[in-house]
């Protein structure tokens, strides 16, 4: 698939732009592409390649990127990479993409380099510093798929800028209709109040089944001289796609706290639109199919559509990468020239690259093969991922699960549900895996393993992935749901009364039918944040800052506490911090450090000893913890041994039977401290929470 396109002789780089941000003509039209989500959900695939050039559907994600860009007519395209910068440089630099190719449709395709960005925010405020765009531009990540034609979005979006220069960015969003299908969000549902007649975004929030009140409170600021009618929409899909001005990249500076897109600065531009005075509007697209491989589940359901045809003309039969032969067969079996496949092998909904073989007698379903693969004899591959030149002996039983190139998996093995098994990773013959494992030839830091042959077999050159990231998360971070390949809940002992809704304090006017809702917006309404609320994303910020600043407080035991108090407090009146909130953070702080005074590598004390120290060595620390964290009644003193507990039976290093005896330790010192009182610490025992921490 070829574009038009004018050309540069300039490679790779591109011409490079005019400091200043001059204005761009009606017809240029600029994108950037963040290449590094900085949200790394593919580990350990991202250890050794950046997600961005890993395969979907046998094509590296960014061609579909660069797709959607050059088929709506931009002009300059600006990458941002983090991790594996070069390996993305070398793959566009060979590619038809670069400027130096007479093929590519972009005049300038620049790539810029950020070593210290630790967020999409860094990147953007990055990026205002530069002065390279000095028009309106595309906002996309590298793992975007889309076929959505945005030429109306963009006369609607030039119209209201000329209207107004207040009017500085257009989401653009697509509507997942009231049936279940694979693309809609699951773990966190991205929630849009837009108002009906003008579009405009009044609000952003979120929802995740792991919210502990029975439902969600959207209550947007709107004011009076808006439309009577906005909906508020929780069936839409977000892909990510922002038109913007660069006056949005001047509010990313302004706000330099800001990491996430949506989380922070939508919803944060949204809430005090009174004070920037800046409006961000909201088009929904019926037609069309928009979504990022942003996680292991998001990439199964693209491939999935793609192979259904839902993301046409970006098919694997459409060879969108030269010098592709695919070829659509009956049985929804697209297959590349110089691969092979027996009549005694039963093959199904897969796509099979060039140069693979499928042994006699094998079955293999709704599964994509990669270039170059052997596959034994009576070999079953279920709704697979195989990559480039694995190797997979005869009577291997694969089940919807990822190998990554170069993987050998020996005869007769098993690999069930939602494995990974990375690069070069060997499993020997005979070998059954867990469901879900996760093998690696790589540390998270990237160093080589231990093999482990008592797991893998004599013959491995792997061992299990343990990624530290993962003992960070809290407990109820909804973004832990979206870290395996398999979505589920049924380890996480939830009622039907914990999945979230959302609800309105205004009354509507029609039924709640197909994922919106129509409100009376002159109703009376407060300014409340529900990313305040104990619920939501900005939750688990506060939460996460306010453990590592008091576990650092602690750790040094010079001085005494009211500085580590001061700031602790300031972090809870800037993210309007609850009481539960609090309590959770506090008691997490006090237990992971009691838990690590355990370790050798910080004294290696006795429970006992560790408890003590934990909670006596910094002077005005257990006062903090009386009027801050535990309250005086009975409940508040109930959710922080509760509290207390979950951060130790996950408290790294500590196995269960010594978080018990340490968790004891520590109730004791509390109750010598006249923190906890006897009833406290009984309606603990009592609370059935206790037994399934």
């Amino acid at each position: 698939m070829s574009h038009k396109g004018k050309n540069s002789a300039v490679s790779g780089k591109g011409k490079k732009p005019k400091p200043g941000g001059e204005s761009k003509s009606e017809d240029v039209l600029q994108a950037v592409v963040l290449a590094d989500s900085f949200q790394d959900r593919f580990r350990p695939f991202t250890l050794e390649k950046p997600r961005c050039l890993l395969p979907l559907a046998n094509t590296p994600l960014i061609e579909y990127t660069f797709e959607f860009l050059a088929m709506n007519g931009v002009s300059e395209v600006y990458i941002y990479c983090g991790a594996h910068t070069d390996q993305v440089e070398d793959y566009v630099n060979r590619s038809r993409w670069s400027t130096a190719s007479r093929s590519c449709p972009f005049s300038v395709l620049q790539f810029v380099r950020v070593s210290d960005a630790r967020s999409v925010g860094d990147v953007l405020r990055d990026m205002d510093k530069r002065s390279l765009v000095g028009g309106d531009f595309l906002l996309v990540h590298g793992d975007l798929v889309s076929n959505m034609l945005l030429d109306g979005v963009l006369a609607a979006h030039r119209k209201r800028r000329e209207e107004s220069a207040a009017n500085i960015m257009t989401l653009v969003l697509s509507s997942a209709g009231a049936h279940e299908h694979r693309t809609k969000t699951h773990g966190i549902t991205p929630v849009f109040a837009v108002d009906s007649r003008n579009k405009r975004c009044l609000h952003y929030d979120e929802i995740n089944p792991l919210q502990s009140e029975h439902y969600l409170s959207l209550d947007p600021a709107i004011p009076d001289e808006l439309s009577t009618d906005f909906e508020v929409r929780a069936d839409l899909i977000d892909a990510h796609v922002d038109i913007c001005t660069p006056e949005v990249l001047a509010l990313w500076s302004e706000s330099f706290d800001y990491e996430l897109p949506r989380r922070n600065f939508l919803h944060g531009v949204l809430k005090d639109w009174e004070l920037n005075g800046k409006m961000i509007y909201a088009d929904i697209l019926e037609d069309g199919y928009a979504a990022r491989a942003s996680n292991l589940q998001m990439y199964d359901a693209i491939s999935r559509d793609m192979l259904e045809g839902w993301t046409t003309p970006f098919v694997p039969q459409a060879n969108v990468v030269p010098r592709q032969s695919y070829t659509y067969y009956d049985g929804a079996v697209v297959a590349e020239n110089g691969s092979s496949v027996p009549t005694d092998a039963d093959v199904s909904n897969s796509v099979i690259g060039n140069g693979s073989s499928i042994g006699s007698g094998s079955k293999v379903s709704g599964s994509f093969i990669g270039k170059h693969c052997k596959i034994g004899a009576n070999v079953t591959l279920d709704n697979c991922f195989v990559w480039d030149d694995v190797t997979i002996e005869d009577g291997a039983r694969i089940s919807r699960s990822i190998l990554a190139d170069s993987a050998v998996v020996g005869k007769d093995c098993s690999i069930p549900t939602g494995s990974l098994v990375s690069f070069g990773s060997q499993i020997s013959d005979g070998i059954t895996l867990a469901e879900g494992a996760v093998i690696s030839t790589l540390t998270a830091d990237g160093q080589p393993v231990t093999k482990d042959t008592k797991l893998l077999g004599a013959t491995t050159n792997a061992a299990p992935f343990v990624d530290p990231e993962d003992e960070e998360v809290d407990e109820e971070d909804p973004s832990r749901l979206q870290k395996s390949l398999i979505y589920s809940l049924a380890n996480l002992n939830l009622s039907t009364s914990t999945i979230s809704t959302f609800a309105s304090d205004v009354e509507s006017d029609s039924d709640d039918e197909g994922g919106f809702l129509a409100a009376d917006a002159t109703s009376s309404r407060s300014r409340l944040s529900s990313f305040a609320s104990d619920d939501s994303g900005g939750r688990i910020s506060f939460h996460n800052d306010a453990v590592h600043g008091l576990l650092d407080a602690l750790r040094d035991e010079t001085g005494d506490f009211d500085s580590a108090k001061l700031e602790f407090m300031g972090l809870r009146l800037a993210t309007d911090a609850s009481d539960t909130m609090m309590r959770k953070a506090i008691a997490t702080a006090f237990a992971r450090r009691a838990a690590e005074l355990l370790t050798p590598e910080h004294g290696g004390l006795e429970p006992g000893k560790a408890a003590e120290k934990a909670l006596r060595a910094r002077k005005g620390a257990t006062k903090f913890i009386d009027e801050v964290g535990v309250g005086g009644e009975e409940p508040e003193q109930v959710e922080f041994v509760l509290a207390v507990q979950r951060a130790l039976l996950h408290a790294k290093g500590v196995e269960t039977p010594r978080a018990g005896i340490l968790l004891a330790a520590l109730l004791q010192q509390l109750y010598s401290l006249d923190i906890l009182e006897e009833e406290g610490i009984l309606g603990w025992w009592n609370d059935e929470r206790a037994l399934l921490s």
